[in-house]
């Protein structure tokens, strides 16, 4: 059952998705991964000479409780430093405001829950 054929086919399958997913060169994969961490340390320090301390702090809790959220912000603020939209710091007011906007922009999931109450007063009537 050892087929050079099917060896070769194998290899070369292989070389394919090593060099598609990065695999195949770890010089590039360092300097992907370098690049990434230079482009996070710069916008760390935009943000830190953009946002007063308070804003920081609260950005930061949005990034715990949603990420994309937060991530869109700190983006969104970035960007306008960058273009010179920014001449004082951010206070946490100001943050609140693009918060608000931004929140205007997204479009609302709605959930729905259902409760089975048939299932659920069964439950609690067996208990008793």
């Amino acid at each position: 059952m050892n087929d050079p054929e099917l060896e070769k086919i194998r290899q070369q399958r292989l070389a394919e998705l090593q060099a598609n997913h990065g695999g195949g060169d770890p010089k590039q994969a360092k300097a992907q991964q370098e690049r990434m961490q230079a482009m996070q340390e710069a916008k760390h320090t935009i943000l830190t000479q953009a946002l007063s301390q308070d804003a920081r702090a609260r950005l930061n809790t949005i990034k715990l409780s949603k990420p994309e959220k937060g991530e869109m912000v700190e983006n969104m603020i970035c960007r306008m430093a960058q273009m010179g939209q920014v001449n004082t710091r951010i206070s946490e007011q100001e943050l609140i405001q693009l918060l608000e906007s931004v929140n205007q922009q997204m479009p609302r999931s709605t959930s729905t829950v259902k409760f089975d109450r048939r299932r659920a007063a069964l439950d609690s009537d067996d208990d008793l």
